[in-house]
């Protein structure tokens, strides 16, 4: 019975066919203005991509004004960088400056058609952030999570108390950017069950308006990129925990072997060890399965404050 009024009001908002089809660009929605939730290096990312590719006015929240000072910080720098290599002019880098304004109030967002949340991965945060999205946005506003992660269909459930009022669940999707935003040009486009095929398809759109390659993911614990991506790193933390070998030949043999930028160890420090932890506890929470145990060693760095590049400490000195 309860299938059966959620895909009633499903059909309800579609035209026969919408339903089955993600390819057909006449149900998508034009998006006109940006929110993004998070002043850090992911939310800074998007919402200076957003304004410089996609050319919308973006309204960047964070509860800490001091990081929204060092988000802005980030950007002219960036900025600059562009102006110097002559890939932008000066007169664009200050249209992009214009199209940005910062908040601390999450209220802020009542004019967007589009909002983007980009905090850590605590589950419990994102399901606050986006119950509070349900009554702030205006009702046609697409409201979209960069999680790594989390479910997207718990993150959905999260916007109302009734499974059957799929009013602001619908409008629920996931856009997962690759880190750093400016310069990754793949993105992870995830729907929930109740996601509809509106959403789906605005995100995509408005994904590919920022220059971004999309990729569609089924709502499965990691999605496609972290699935892969986070048992490889945690495997090379675990050789090294274990003296099957030093860092640097950790991260060499990785990078001279299969032509990867990177060694494994030291994208860790760039993402970030918290983060790396978080998904690897999703995993192995959601999946049950012992292969997505994180390191013993992992815990203990994230435990002593070594996060990485960001803290200037993690398996290198930054």
């Amino acid at each position: 019975m309860l299938f059966s009024r959620v895909a009633s009001q499903l059909a309800k908002r579609a035209a026969p066919g919408q339903l089955r089809s993600f390819s057909s660009s006449s149900v998508q929605m034009e998006v006109k203005k940006l929110g993004v939730i998070g002043a850090g290096q992911m939310g800074l990312g998007i919402a200076l991509v957003a304004a410089q590719r996609a050319k919308v006015p973006v309204t960047l929240v964070d509860t800490s004004q001091a990081s929204i000072d060092k988000g802005l910080k980030f950007a002219s720098k960036l900025l600059e960088k562009d102006i110097a290599k002559e890939r932008i002019t000066a007169e664009e880098a200050a249209q992009v400056r214009e199209r940005l304004t910062t908040t601390t109030n999450v209220e802020d967002l009542g004019d967007v058609d589009f909002v983007i949340e980009a905090v850590p991965e605590i589950p419990d945060l994102k399901f606050k952030i986006f119950a509070q999205l349900a009554k702030v946005c205006p009702p046609h506003a697409i409201l979209a999570t960069n999680t790594s992660s989390i479910s997207i269909t718990k993150i959905a459930a999260a916007t109302t108390t009734d499974p059957t009022d799929l009013s602001a669940a619908s409008r629920v999707v996931s856009c997962h950017f690759m880190n750093p935003v400016p310069v990754q040009k793949g993105v992870e486009i995830i729907s929930g069950l109740q996601t509809s095929p509106e959403t789906l398809e605005t995100a995509i759109e408005f994904c590919k308006r920022m220059g971004k390659i999309p990729s569609k993911s089924a709502d499965s614990p990691g999605f496609l990129a972290n699935r892969i991506l986070m048992p490889y790193i945690n495997e090379a933390i675990i050789c090294l925990e274990t003296g099957v070998g030093g860092k640097e030949d950790i991260d060499s043999i990785m990078k001279n072997g299969t032509n990867v930028p990177m060694g494994p160890l030291q994208l860790a420090d760039f993402i970030g060890l918290d983060t790396c932890l978080a998904i690897m506890k999703v995993l192995h929470g959601e999946t049950g399965d012992s292969k997505y145990r994180p390191s013993i060693l992992l815990q203990k760095m994230v435990d002593a404050g070594w996060m990485g590049k960001k803290s200037g400490k993690g398996f290198y000195d930054y």
